[in-house]
């Protein structure tokens, strides 16, 4: 045992003196300056670049063997002397074990690199200052790799003698580096500051763990903010962290991360808290040698705070898996499902193209049953509408294809709470562009609008209601998104409900450029009749300017009159009209004050409830006549026909030949009606007229006196107060009756008489003579 001590200390002796003189050698006979001139020389040979190393290039014996050289700098050969550096460290060190030297092998311990800078340059053209580098390297490779080996070994090593290197680096820090981009095509500026690089048993065969901090900061080169100090602001700012394990691939440029998790917590301009995202995959392969990239099933979780999402942080998490063919510019995204709070999962695959140039993507989407209602509350967005229970289940499926501009849902199928949808759908993300063309089996819009304001008991009153229509003045439509939209929607509906109207077998088309919309077709069915207009809306100005023209089918007037609440309805009947409206405004109190145009109207087949008209113009004419009527009459006013031409100036339709058919009486009239104030005040006269279906016989000499009618009052208040028969105006037309009737007896007397006497004349003077004086005399009483 004494003896295999002595042996174990003696050799632990000899190589301890081995190494003593080895140091001591080095120290004394080598000048680690004279490797200065070789290690230039190489890096001019083989990159092209100027080497130029400023600080001592020194050896170092404890802890471990190594070499270290400090402020070095690597330029472009056409790189201007005041430009920044293209390459830049401020120490560069390198150790060695121990124990592979005495194998004759050089077995790199560690590589530390500190203050590292590079400074990476793309012109206008999109050429960076790099690729001549890259060039170079690729042509010069295998020989820089023999050169500088036996560079490594020693000053002067022989092809023979030479140490071999181990490519296996214990461990690799990277400190304090700094990278930069100013990319004049994009007009961008990219900086990583604070760079580390961290690596253990780094070699180029098999994997081995990296990890890598820095924060990413990017600058708009045009569009840029500056703080008081003249400095630029970034526009966005992220720190960065990665860790993976790393098989370099070298051999034949397929690179592998494995295990991959890469961290970033980014700051947008204007934001006060960063996003936060979490990039996760079992594999990443860059195969550069074929220019595909494969990612096996990985996940991106992310936790976003953004006023578009409200002022809770929303965490999302999205999977999926990646290959892509990046000379041909292709992916395959699968298995993507988008998951989040409240329900949200979106699930499908896309196929992209145009990688290199004009992204393009088509595939399928699928968004599972949900309720929009927290969503929307969250982005602020959440309207008032009549129904909570509208926008609680919205999903829908269908193929998708599209650019980075927008998205086109070609095969869409859409549940909106209990009704379907099914057509197509396409829009850009700016808002600039709308498609649709839909059918669906029912769709009550009320449910999606606002509730009908309470009104108080006083708006019950005259003009009330247009006063606090005037006060409110709320936009009907958003005229900013109008003027820059264009659109072409199709939309055809089983039934619709809209303003408490149900509308039937609904067809509408509508097509808009340059912010002016035109409905090209609206027709439904509509109370038993038909409703058709068409019409448009430009948007384009600084007011929006509509133009109607509608046209009205044998809808029955009762049943709308009853729908809008008039109970009973004040009139019924066929109602057939048809017009040209145009208006100007975005509030309904502008609407009305500014609709001006034309509008002819006629009922067909109706009646006036509650009111007998006949009954009171045959009562009247009995008792003129000293009778009394006998027969039994309805309590309403049955006519065969109203018709009236509107014309409308600055919300006041104005009427001078309306005409009322009643049998056996005519009503001829005309009037005002204020739409704003609603008010309305108008003036009529009925005449007795021959006719089989009269109501009542009447003296022929009745006939031709008009029975006048007054009506004035407010659509708000009580029909039944409309309407009043003018006395004072009946006892003018009956005092002209009798005047009339006294001068055509007065006027037959007369005549008489001088008949008689011009007779007598005749004898006397001749007949001729007493003709003429005749007719002189007649015309005095004509």
């Amino acid at each position: 045992m004494k003896r295999l001590v002595r042996t174990l200390l003696a050799v632990v002796g000899v190589l301890a003196l081995v190494t003593v003189g080895a140091v001591v050698y080095v120290t004394t006979f080598f000048n680690p300056e004279d490797m200065k001139p070789r290690l230039v020389a190489v890096v001019q040979e083989h990159t092209g670049l100027d080497l130029s190393l400023e600080g001592p290039l020194e050896w170092s014996f404890y802890p471990r063997i190594g070499v270290s050289v400090a402020q070095a700098e690597a330029r472009l050969a056409d790189q201007p002397d005041d430009a920044p550096a293209f390459a830049a460290f401020s120490r560069a060190s390198v150790s060695l074990a121990f124990t592979p030297l005495l194998r004759g092998e050089i077995a790199i311990d560690g590589l530390t690199l500190d203050g590292l800078t590079l400074n990476l340059e793309r012109d206008a053209e999109g050429t960076g200052n790099w690729e001549a580098l890259l060039e170079r390297l690729e042509d010069k490779g295998q020989d820089a790799e023999k050169a500088l080996a036996p560079a490594s070994a020693g000053p002067n090593p022989s092809d023979d003698g030479g140490l071999s290197v181990a490519l296996n680096i214990a461990s690799v820090e990277v400190t304090n580096g700094q990278l930069s981009l100013v990319d004049q095509l994009a007009q961008r500026e990219w900086q990583a500051d604070k760079l580390t690089i961290n690596g253990s048993n780094v070699n180029p065969d098999t994997a081995f763990p990296l990890s890598s901090t820095f924060q990413l900061r990017v600058y708009d080169l045009v569009d840029g903010q500056h703080n008081e100090e003249g400095d630029a602001i970034a526009s966005l700012q992220s720190d960065v962290s990665l860790d993976a394990d790393v098989n370099l691939g070298l051999a034949d440029s397929r690179h592998v991360l494995t295990d991959l998790t890469l961290e970033t917590s980014t700051l947008v301009e204007g934001a006060a808290e960063p996003q936060e995202a979490t990039l996760s995959s079992e594999e990443l392969v860059l195969n550069l040698s074929e220019q595909r990239v494969h990612m096996a099933p990985s996940q991106l979780d992310a936790s976003l705070l953004t006023p578009s999402l409200g002022e809770k942080r929303v965490a999302l998490a999205l999977a999926f898996q990646l290959e892509s063919d990046l000379a041909a510019g292709t992916a395959q995204v699968r298995d993507i499902a988008l998951t989040g709070p409240d329900s949200l999962s979106i699930k499908g695959n896309l196929n992209v193209t145009g990688l290199n140039d004009a992204p393009r993507y088509g595939g399928q989407v699928r968004l599972a049953p949900l309720s929009l209602h927290p969503w929307l509350a969250r982005m602020g967005a959440m309207p008032r509408m009549t129904s909570d229970e509208a926008l609680t289940e919205v999903a829908l499926t269908s193929p998708v294809e599209g650019t980075l501009e927008g998205l086109s849902l070609s095969g869409l199928t859409l549940v909106l709470d209990d009704n379907t949808y099914s057509g197509s759908l396409a829009a850009d993300f700016d808002g600039s562009r709308l498609e649709a063309d839909l059918d669906g089996d029912r769709l009550n819009a009320d449910n999606y609008l606002p509730p009908p304001q309470q009104d108080t008991a006083a708006s019950g009153l005259p003009g009330i209601s247009a006063a606090l229509a005037q006060e409110e003045a709320p936009a009907i439509l958003p005229a900013s998104f109008l003027a820059q939209l264009d659109e072409r929607i199709s939309l055809s509906l089983g039934q619709l409900v809209l303003g408490g109207q149900q509308y039937q077998d609904v067809s509408l088309e509508m097509e808009g450029e340059g912010g002016v919309h035109r409905l090209t077709e609206f027709a439904a069915g509509f109370h038993e009749g038909r409703l058709k207009a068409t019409g448009s809306l430009d948007a384009s100005g600084d007011t929006l300017a509509w133009q109607l023209a509608p046209v009205i089918e044998s809808v029955r007037l009762e049943s709308l009159l009853t729908s809008l609440g008039q109970q009973p309805a004040p009139v019924s009947g066929s109602l057939v009209a048809s017009g040209e409206l145009t208006t100007r405004g975005n509030a309904r109190h502008e609407l009305t004050r500014h609709l001006n145009g034309t509008l002819d109207t006629r009922i067909n087949d109706g009646s006036i409830p509650r009111a007998n008209v006949s009954r009171q113009l045959c009562t009247a004419v009995a008792r003129l006549e000293g009778e009394q009527t006998t027969r039994e009459w309805s309590e309403n006013t049955r006519f065969d026909n109203i018709s009236a031409r509107f014309v409308i100036r600055d919300g006041v339709a104005h009427n001078d030949d309306l005409l009322i058919t009643l049998p056996g009486i005519e009503v001829a009239g005309g009037g005002r009606l204020d739409l704003g104030a609603q008010t309305f005040d108008a003036d009529g006269a009925a005449r007795f007229v021959d006719t089989a279906d009269a109501a009542c016989s009447v003296n022929r000499r009745l006939e031709k006196v008009p029975f006048p009618v007054h009506c004035e009052g407010s659509l708000e208040g009580d029909s039944s107060q409309w309407c009043r028969f003018d006395m004072a105006a009946f006892q003018s037309n009956l005092g002209n009756l009798v005047a009339d009737e006294a001068k055509a007896r007065l006027n037959e007397e007369v005549e008489d008489r001088v008949s008689k006497e011009l007779e007598r004349l005749d004898e006397r003077i001749g007949e001729k003579a007493g003709q003429e004086l005749r007719d002189a005399v007649r015309g005095l009483f004509n």
